[in-house]
C-alpha cells in the first residue's frame, strides 16, 4: 500500500466552503482503480491548509490511473478553485 500525501493551502475564509466540497469529491475518489481511503487533517497553527492522505495499492493507481483519467478531472473542478498554491505531493510507502 502506498500513501499519498498532498498539503493544501486554501484561499482564506474559504475553510467551510473547501470542506464542503472535498466531501462531494471524495465520492469521485471512490470510483478510482486502487482507490482506499482518504483522511483529512487541518492545520492549528494555519487553519486554512489541510493536509490529505490518501491510501492506494500502487503509485501508478494514484499518478495514470487516476491522474489521467476523467475521475481527476471531476476531483480537481470540486476542490481546485480553493487552493491559494498548488499542493504539495509525495507518494509513502510502509516499512514495517
Amino acid at each position: 500500500m502506498i500513501i499519498e500525501t498532498a498539503q493544501t493551502e486554501i484561499l482564506p475564509g474559504q475553510e467551510a466552503a473547501f470542506e464542503s466540497a472535498l466531501e462531494q469529491a471524495k465520492k469521485v475518489l471512490t470510483q478510482a482503480k486502487g482507490f482506499n481511503g482518504i483522511y483529512v487533517h487541518r492545520g492549528v497553527e494555519r487553519p486554512n491548509v489541510y493536509l490529505l492522505a490518501l491510501e492506494w495499492d500502487t503509485v501508478e493507481d494514484h499518478t495514470v490511473g487516476f491522474r489521467e483519467s476523467d475521475l481527476f478531472v471531476q476531483w480537481r473542478a470540486l476542490i481546485g478553485p480553493f487552493f491559494a498554491n498548488p499542493p504539495v505531493v509525495e507518494h509513502w510507502e510502509l516499512l514495517n
